[in-house]
């Protein structure tokens, strides 16, 4: 049976087999040719690209699929700034519930609020007119509850991380979060996942890392959404489960690496990330955080997965964290030799803190650094979260992308989504614009580690590149502020003082993305 061919053609495609090509030719869910339009050969199919650019597709590194869905079609808190915008959103969602729902939102974020209180659990009660209240701040890493769902949790209050206000964290917030999102039908779940990866295929993302595990997804719900990607039409999902000394589930559930999110610590956001030095701000003044694993159960799980040929990998965001991280590194390296390590590809998820020696590790041991560029656009800099929780010294050290990128640090980036949302070229551009301007990046290397960095994190070398015999995964796109001498689009305002977070450079909006030669998504027959 032959293999119908499709011609792209009119357009500018990034490439560097051929940085002036106007065409490109996909036959089998390959590249089989680019050049220039005159010179193209036989064809069945032709898309006119109308001058617009085509690229290699995005890649985000980082992604709860489930919460992500669930937080596009919930109650989205991310543009609240006071306690009373949370207690009037909350009412006003829980006004259009069944009387039995638990109300579930996302996003809240005290640290840019002027009164930095959230509000408590019996205010929630109140709002939710009774219901169970279960809010996530923007890190996920801590929730606030209504008193009924603190009733309905006891396990939580003997629990780390209790508080009477209804602020939960640790272990407590775990205990709350799996009686809350076991409110979900499986339905409801299968109807978020797809919503979410609809959403990713519109932004020109083609494959996503879906972070799974205890406490974070359930079993059915990890395997559900692979099931969901492989039946196509929609972004590629490679999972990682992250449970200790997991490699041999990780392996039967489908994922491709026992990581992700394994955690090594929390978060900054809820002040639980591990640090050497203590928080600035909170009612727990002078608290470091809280490490969850020790360099012996990280060498451990290391071990593990080289027995079961599984790719590791750790969320590790504190540099007390990262040290402990590096530390099981090094013993693992010990046991199997520096280059089975180097080529398991680990993986560290955040890397947020990482100094000089905690880079040099990460080269030495082959680890990938799985970042997100919109951490340091929304929480760093001299006044926001990270300033307040670390001070403006450590706050301004945070995020070392440029740095670790010039040393050799392969990088993934991706948005965490939804503690970040979904936005490829806003991850680019906040990979420019880093507040600290010794860690900016180029355009070319920022796309780099959002497109072929994802597929070399999961071992997937021949993928985000355009060129003949290479995958046919890329995206088309509009770039209304137009496209640079070197293929990409232009990003950043040409007036200096115009750039930053608030830079006013329209972003490129996605035609088409194609996966595999597949098209997932397109607005250009519309």
């Amino acid at each position: 049976m032959k293999t119908s061919s499709v011609l792209y053609r009119t357009g500018r495609i990034h490439s560097p087999a051929d940085p002036h090509a106007t065409a490109l030719l996909v036959t089998g869910g390959l590249i089989a040719w680019l050049g220039a339009d005159a010179d193209a050969p036989a064809y069945d199919e032709v898309v006119d690209l109308g001058g617009a650019l085509v690229a290699p597709a995005f890649v985000d590194a980082h992604v709860h699929t489930t919460d992500t869905g669930l937080a596009l079609e919930g109650l989205d808190l991310s543009g609240t700034r006071s306690a009373d915008q949370v207690l009037d959103a909350v009412a006003g969602f829980a006004a259009r519930l069944p009387a039995d729902a638990v109300v579930l939102g996302h996003g809240w974020d005290e640290s840019s609020w002027v009164r930095q209180q959230p509000p408590g659990a019996a205010e929630l009660a109140q709002a939710g007119g009774g219901r169970l209240v279960y809010l996530s701040q923007a890190s996920i890493h801590s929730a606030l509850c209504s008193t009924a769902l603190l009733a309905a949790a006891p396990a939580a209050v003997h629990a780390p991380g209790y508080d009477d206000s209804g602020w939960l964290r640790r272990d407590a917030h775990h205990v709350v979060r799996g009686i809350a999102l076991g409110s979900i039908t499986r339905a409801q779940r299968g109807a978020a996942q797809r919503a979410a990866l609809q959403a990713a295929a519109r932004l020109g993302i083609a494959s996503v890392h879906e972070c799974g595990g205890p406490g974070t997804s359930d079993e059915t719900d990890f395997t559900g959404l692979l099931t969901l990607s492989r039946a196509g039409g929609v972004p590629e999902v490679y999972g990682y489960w992250g449970e200790l000394l997991g490699a041999a589930k990780a392996r039967e559930l489908g994922a491709v690496g026992a990581g992700g999110d394994l955690y090594a610590d929390g978060a900054l956001g809820s002040r639980t990330a591990h640090l050497r030095e203590s928080y600035l701000d909170g009612p727990d003044g002078g608290s470091c955080g809280h490490g969850y694993l020790t360099a012996e159960q990280v060498r451990d799980h290391l071990l593990d997965c080289a027995e079961h040929g599984q790719q590791g990998g750790f969320h590790a965001i504190g540099d007390a964290a990262l040290s402990t991280v590096v530390a099981g590194l090094a013993a693992a390296a010990a046991k199997l030799g520096l280059e089975r390590v180097r080529a398991a590809r680990h993986r560290v998820e955040h890397a947020e803190l990482v100094d000089r020696a905690l880079i040099a590790r990460f080269v030495e041991y082959g680890v990938v650094a799985s970042m997100q560029p919109a951490f340091d656009r929304l929480w760093g800099g001299t006044k926001a979260m990270y300033a307040q929780r670390l001070g403006v010294a450590r706050s301004l050290q945070s995020n070392p992308m440029g740095a670790m990128h010039g040393v050799g640090v392969p990088l993934a980036f991706g948005s965490d989504s939804p503690v970040t949302p979904l936005d490829p070229w806003g991850s680019v551009r906040a990979a420019m614009w880093h507040h600290n301007a010794a860690y900016r990046m180029s355009a070319g290397a920022a796309f780099a580690a959002h497109t072929r960095g994802g597929w070399r994190a999961v071992h997937q070398d021949g993928h985000g590149v355009l060129v003949p015999g290479a995958p046919a995964t890329f995206a088309v796109w509009d770039t209304p502020a137009g496209v640079t001498d070197r293929g990409l689009p232009v990003l950043l305002a040409q007036d200096p003082d115009d750039r930053g977070p608030g830079d006013p450079t329209p972003l490129p909006a996605a035609l088409r993305t194609v996966l595999r030669g597949q098209t997932i998504f397109s607005s250009m027959d519309q």
